[in-house]
């Protein structure tokens, strides 16, 4: 096959940043020494397309690619977690001074791992092995939907060409082709499943649903429902028309925890452990403590570990302060046991009994309460967990989150009148207005996708729930609104050295100038109903 341009100006930009995708056109040969029919005996010539795809949706390996892809910008923006190193003498992504050599690494991955693959797919199995195209799409979605998330407008429909300027979709357009995409992929595999078959995958998708196409379908329905959720203040019509398309589709959405979309590796442990454990570089985020020991939430022992800072107490680290040495907080709580494991959750049940939950309070058929699909969503995640005493922490109704007291510096304190400390209890109440009731689903979903920072910080963009903490050191030189939070992440530099025309048109779709301060197209910031 023939490499499109984009893909070798990619490549070639981030050589000055890894070895490894320098080599990409060599990874991506075939050298076995098999013929093209041999290579297409049981599906082998799409077959290894699929291992790339997969694991770098949130990369496995290695662990530095992770910090760089996720870790550091979506884990700390959500208030999930915070590093206790000064990296580059405390001038970073944490206080809004963004670093372009971390922050293309989101950037590059999509588009040499994930993007290069599902193109390969769609060329050798689109008309010939349709359910393989299908399968590919809704792993590209799943990809490219974060990729967008992060960045706002991105190369989507226009990947692939040979011309000269690639252009970027505007976000609008790119969910737009998600929608259309996932519909060609449930269509095929509905169809597939009503006709009697189950699976045609073996072990190509590595124990993720072990290619069982009623799962797959389920985590497809569940995307869209995700994506319609995530549009709802910007196109309120379309949102309501995909999410009930999702929910009241005959296979239907995830509803059990034997249904969450978890990839598997035999091979890799989970990258969390190496930055949290072998490099000291990630701990809990001071949000997480206030919430989690303010509702004297059970889940906080499987999330952390307790401090030695504060012995026995869980201590979270805010975000944006002055950090002279990681001395000074890497004795702040740990992430615990829930990562401690060879498995990447890309998607849970309890996520989606929250978004049905909200979707009911916009008026859509989500087939129950409101009541209902929120305390089945605390239900599944803390049997996901292996938490006690559900019905205990459902009918409290005076725990809220608790004041921030840093025990090294009290400058970084969140006093109980802050008004960025939450006040939703958890118990729910349906004489409660529904920006309320929001307030609850979105802190209960926020708890329940940890560790998965880039999908709870979307989400805290677009609701402003649950309430976070601004950073109290604030780098950004007046680009990014302290009091607003970081709202993205700018294009990346290797596009404007390899795609400078490209990239300007994804910055003339962009409602602002390109950096870290301008909303994307979904974050509209106005009120939530």
């Amino acid at each position: 096959m023939k490499f499109n341009k984009y893909i070798l100006a990619i490549v070639s930009s981030a050589v000055i940043i890894s070895s490894c995708t320098s080599r990409f056109e060599e990874l991506n040969t075939n050298s076995t020494g098999f013929t093209n029919e041999q290579l297409e005996q049981d599906f082998n010539h799409v077959r290894g397309l699929f291992g790339p795809m997969i694991n770098n949706v949130y990369t496995y390996d290695p662990a530095w690619q992770t910090q760089l892809q996720q870790n550091l910008i979506g884990d700390v923006y959500s208030g999930y977690m915070m590093p206790p190193t000064p990296f580059a003498s405390n001038i970073n992504n944490m206080n809004y001074a963004l670093v372009d050599g971390w922050n293309n690494f989101p950037w590059s991955i999509a588009y040499t791992q994930v993007m290069s693959n599902a193109l390969r797919v769609k060329q050798r199995a689109e008309t010939e092995y349709p359910q393989f195209y299908a399968w590919s799409l809704i792993i590209k979605v799943e990809a490219m939907h974060r990729l967008t998330d992060i960045y706002g407008p991105i190369v989507y429909s226009a990947f692939g060409t040979e011309d000269a300027l690639i252009p970027y979709d505007s976000q609008e357009a790119v969910y737009m082709k998600f929608f259309e995409e996932l519909d060609i992929a449930v269509d095929e595999l509905t169809t597939r499943v009503n006709n009697g078959e189950t699976s045609a995958f073996g072990d190509t998708d590595f124990t993720l649903y072990s290619g069982n196409y009623s799962q797959w379908v389920k985590f497809a329905n569940s995307l869209r429902l995700r994506l319609a959720v995530r549009i709802s203040k910007v196109n309120p019509g379309l949102a309501k028309t995909e999410a009930e398309k999702a929910v009241s589709h005959p296979i239907g959405v995830m509803t059990s925890n034997t249904d969450n979309a978890v990839v598997n590796s035999a091979s890799f442990s989970h990258p969390l452990i190496t930055i949290n454990s072998g490099w000291n570089d990630i701990r809990m985020g001071a949000p997480m403590e206030s919430i989690l020991v303010g509702y004297e939430d059970p889940r906080v022992s499987t999330y952390f570990e307790p401090s030695e800072v504060v012995a026995g107490e869980y201590k979270g680290i805010r975000n944006g302060i002055d950090i002279a040495a990681k001395a000074d907080y890497v004795t702040f709580s740990p992430l615990g046991e829930v990562i401690n494991t060879n498995q990447i959750t890309w998607m849970t049940a309890a996520e989606v009994y929250f978004l049905r939950a909200e979707g009911v309070l916009r008026g859509w058929d989500m087939q129950g309460t409101a009541s209902d699909l929120y305390e089945s969503g605390v239900r599944t995640s803390f049997a996901q967990h292996g938490a006690a005493n559900v019905d205990t922490y459902l009918a409290d109704d005076t725990k809220v989150p608790a004041p921030y007291v840093d025990p090294n510096n009290a400058t970084n304190n969140v006093d109980a009148d802050s008004p960025y400390l939450g006040t939703a209890t958890v118990m729910w109440d349906d004489a409660l207005d529904n920006e309320a009731k929001l307030e609850k689903i979105i802190t209960q979903k926020w708890i329940a996708m940890f560790p998965d920072g880039q999908e709870a910080w979307s989400e805290f963009r677009r609701t402003g729930y649950p309430k976070l903490f601004p950073v109290v050191i604030n780098n950004s030189g007046g680009l990014i609104s302290t009091e607003e939070f970081i709202r993205r992440i700018n294009f990346v530099r290797s596009e404007y050295d390899g795609n400078p025309e490209g990239v300007q048109t994804g910055v003339n779709h962009l409602n602002g100038p390109d950096n870290g301060g301008t909303r994307l197209w979904w974050d509209t910031g106005n009120a939530n109903f």
